[in-house]
């Protein structure tokens, strides 16, 4: 990959033009051995080994998923790939390749979309993915899809797997973006550790294969909260799971930002989403992988008009999580 061109200072999407700015946003991707074919043409073309071949795709909205005063345009960059990264993660699987598509304002620094490229980038390499295409257009707001495509050389580990007897764990810190994005959202940049846990999440990349080879029977990244996303494994599996609270250590972080805001920091690690950790079901008569650690049990579902799952025995009387709509 050859060094990023310079560009005009306080040059515009609009001045640099479509197909100047697409040059210089790929320009700033270097491709892998399994891209064929990479950005330039109709489509890219990988190669692909014998396996399962994975695919997932995510929006980012400005003003939604991300405000450009709370994080500069690579750690956006960083956040929009990891989420995506993950998902894959979560099948138990490696990304080898996605692809970018913005919507742009025409007014919009162009500097700002070659750092958000280079932050996609960044988290890309760290699972030794390739950005091997995409497509850019105008809009009222930024607006990033990104479409990642991974494969899983064992079976892909789905979300409907989980029977009676397994133990749930949790593999990456979780309960950190939530309260970082509280911080935020109330005008304060601190404490910094949280502000910068909710810019750039930190997934276990290498949690997912790990998981799918040490047996694990269901599997999600927590995107939208705790509850809400553990909540998918047990209806998609048919059970009943109970999580244990008091599994996780409320981190001096977060207790501090529970006291300044007046509320339980449990309600983070609960309720929160962005953080991306693994939450996997495994058998309970074998070892977890390492990383992962158990918080929970998978029980028969006797009632089904019943919460499918609960905290300490109990329906949970939070917010489980993000809703969309």
């Amino acid at each position: 990959m050859t060094s990023p061109t310079p560009i005009a200072a306080g040059a515009t999407v609009a001045d640099l033009g479509e197909f100047g700015l697409v040059r210089e946003f790929v320009g700033r991707f270097q491709q892998g051995p399994q891209v064929y074919v990479g950005p330039g043409d109709d489509a890219a073309v990988l190669r692909a080994p014998k396996g399962h071949v994975v695919v997932s795709t995510d929006l980012l909205v400005e003003g939604r998923h991300f405000r450009r005063e709370w994080a500069g345009a690579r750690e956006i960059g960083r956040r929009a790939a990891a989420q995506n990264l993950s998902d894959i993660n979560a099948m138990g699987g490696r990304a080898t390749a996605l692809t970018v598509g913005l919507a742009l304002p025409r007014d919009l620094p162009a500097q700002w979309v070659l750092d958000l490229a280079d932050g996609i980038a960044e988290e890309a390499a760290l699972v030794g993915a390739s950005i091997v295409g995409g497509d850019l257009t105008a809009g009222s707001e930024v607006v990033i899809a990104v479409t990642v495509i991974g494969e899983c050389t064992v079976a892909p580990v789905l979300r409907s797997g989980a029977r009676p007897g397994d133990v749930l764990a949790i593999a990456g810190r979780q309960g950190w973006a939530a309260a970082g994005l509280a911080v935020l959202g109330r005008g304060f940049r601190s404490p910094r550790v949280l502000v910068e846990a909710h810019q750039r999440p930190e997934p276990p990349y290498e949690a997912g294969p790990a998981a799918a080879a040490g047996g694990a029977t269901s599997m999600i990244d927590v995107s939208d909260g705790l509850v809400a996303d553990v909540g998918h494994l047990a209806e998609g599996s048919g059970v009943l799971i109970d999580i244990d609270a008091s599994a996780f250590t409320l981190d001096e972080p977060l207790q501090a930002v529970g006291a300044a805001l007046g509320v339980d920091p449990m309600e983070f690690v609960l309720g929160g989403g962005e953080d991306h950790p693994l939450v996997a079901t495994f058998p309970a008569d074998g070892p977890l992988p390492d990383g992962f650690r158990p918080i929970g049990r998978v029980s028969a579902r006797q009632d089904a008009t019943a919460p499918a799952v609960t905290v300490d025995g109990a329906a949970y009387e939070g917010t489980p999580g993000h809703t969309h709509f």
